[in-house]
């Protein structure tokens, strides 16, 4: 028995370390716009930020944060808070990316598919000649995932 609660209580520390550690970065984020923001808030985040490929798109002039969206869908009025978003208009391109601190990436990746496929369909009726790509970067190992 004392193995097994050993065991859980190092998972639990683990589960709880990659939360934190994670919101944390999710923290930071936030004021950061472009790569070169990022060595001004931290040079961890920095280096993780070059480090992941396809991640750079996000960091860019027009890049914003906490972006408040709202609209529609199905016939109820959804509001929602992306992390971060970048509108190419050159390419008609909107990008979307949410943050999530989950160690376990298959835990709740259901709901995290649909999170980000009611920012697409909300971007969309904003945007509706743009083609909307939408990823999500875990924070716990830096890898970025498109959906």
């Amino acid at each position: 028995m004392a193995n097994n609660l050993t065991e859980l209580l190092d998972e639990y520390d683990a589960i709880k370390y990659a939360t934190d550690s994670g919101n944390e970065m999710h923290k930071k984020l936030a004021f950061v716009r472009t790569l070169s923001d990022c060595g001004k808030v931290d040079c961890e985040l920095e280096n993780h930020v070059k480090s992941c490929d396809g991640l750079s798109v996000f960091f860019v002039e027009n890049a914003r944060t906490e972006v408040p969206v709202a609209g529609i869908i199905n016939g109820e009025f959804v509001s929602r808070r992306i992390d971060r978003l970048v509108i190419d208009d050159l390419n008609k391109i909107v990008r979307i990316l949410d943050y999530k601190t989950d160690i376990d990436k298959r835990a709740r990746r259901d709901k995290y598919v649909a999170q980000l496929t009611e920012y697409e369909k909300l971007m969309h009726q904003i945007y509706p000649e743009y083609q909307i790509e939408t990823c999500i970067l875990w924070l716990h190992d830096w890898v970025l995932e498109k959906l």
